[in-house]
């Protein structure tokens, strides 16, 4: 097997795997300029890997060198997307019987997590909480299935 072949390969399809995972996300969440430069570069770049896959390389070298990469490349790309997310305000808008309705606020109020409620709707209270952490998120959710609470939950938009 050539070396020096197999070696620009697999440079090649971690490389493109990457693009084209960055070129998916940035079709949905970016505008229309770095869209369109994006996905130009990722379809330039994949032109080339198409020619390599010609190559002379036995197939099944091929195909796993292509899983290896998309499996390496789809994940890297994923985990830098998660550490640059950044925490956004979500409403959490619990519905629990009225029973619940000290010990859900008790603890929140212990957790230091903004919130209100509203009782005396039928037999339940609507608690609104107000989670500004992912933390605080998974925290809420936790409290809540432990009182049994109904769940809606909004993320804030920019206007």
């Amino acid at each position: 097997m050539n070396t020096e072949l197999f070696l620009i390969f697999v440079g090649l399809n971690i490389v493109n795997v990457i693009i084209q995972t960055v070129k998916s996300i940035c079709t949905v969440k970016c505008g229309k300029g770095v869209a369109a430069l994006v996905n130009a570069l990722a379809y330039g770049l994949y032109t080339i890997v198409t020619i390599y896959m010609l190559c002379d390389l036995d197939l099944w070298v091929k195909a796993g060198v292509v899983a290896g990469c998309n499996l390496i490349g789809v994940y890297i790309v994923k985990w830098c997307e998660e550490k640059a997310r950044k925490d956004k305000l979500w409403k959490v808008e619990m519905t629990v019987r009225d029973f619940y309705t000290e010990n859900l606020a008790n603890a929140l109020a212990d957790l230091d997590i903004p919130f209100n409620y509203i009782e005396g709707v039928g037999k339940y209270t609507i608690f609104n909480v107000y989670c500004a952490t992912q933390k605080q998120s998974a925290t809420v959710k936790g409290i809540g299935a432990e009182c049994r609470a109904k769940f809606f939950v909004s993320e804030t938009k920019n206007l």
